[in-house]
């Protein structure tokens, strides 16, 4: 029984072949938004910061917390010059159930196969699911930070005032 025990404690900690990292690249990706359109980070470069605000699952207390903290102060992040979404493993169509509930202004991107939550390090062992992590990509396409200390209810005043601290431009 000991055995089954530390190899079931050993599959849980599963070290990622590669951890993203402040200053690595990040990982290009294509995914659907909740807005019909395909988002590809690499259209970003050179134009703007992106920030991916990976969450578990829609409609959950935790989630709906975020979703709302963004929908309702995102004019704060809106001052700088920055493309900002939430991202899950959830189907695009659940995500756009619940970004019209929450009445999210910006795009909720979907990655129902979890291949980019697994290349931003965010996915779960086992589940296909997002840890709440919220990812900071600079205009020239680097990881500038990892916040996996996320707190819902301010996830917006957050995510404005680490954009400052980073010295993201603002909107002239």
């Amino acid at each position: 029984m000991r055995k089954l025990f530390l190899l079931l404690a050993m599959v849980a900690i599963v070290v990622p072949a590669y951890a993203l990292e402040v200053g690595d690249k990040a990982p290009d990706f294509s995914l659907q938004g909740t807005d019909g359109k395909t988002y590809t980070l690499s259209d970003f470069n050179g134009k703007q910061a992106v920030v991916i605000a990976w969450y578990p699952k829609a409609f959950t207390k935790g989630c709906t917390i975020e979703c709302k903290s963004l929908a309702e102060n995102g004019h704060l992040i809106r001052e700088y010059d920055v493309t900002y979404f939430m991202a899950s493993t959830d189907e695009v169509e659940d995500n756009t159930k619940f970004a019209e509930e929450q009445k999210a202004d910006f795009p909720l991107l979907s990655d129902p196969s979890g291949e980019v939550a697994e290349a931003y390090d965010v996915k779960m062992p086992v589940l296909n699911m997002a840890k709440r992590v919220t990812i900071y990509i600079g205009k020239d396409g680097t990881v500038l930070k990892i916040d996996r200390d996320i707190k819902p209810a301010t996830s917006a005043q957050d995510m404005a005032s680490t954009l400052g601290e980073l010295g993201v431009a603002k909107k002239g």
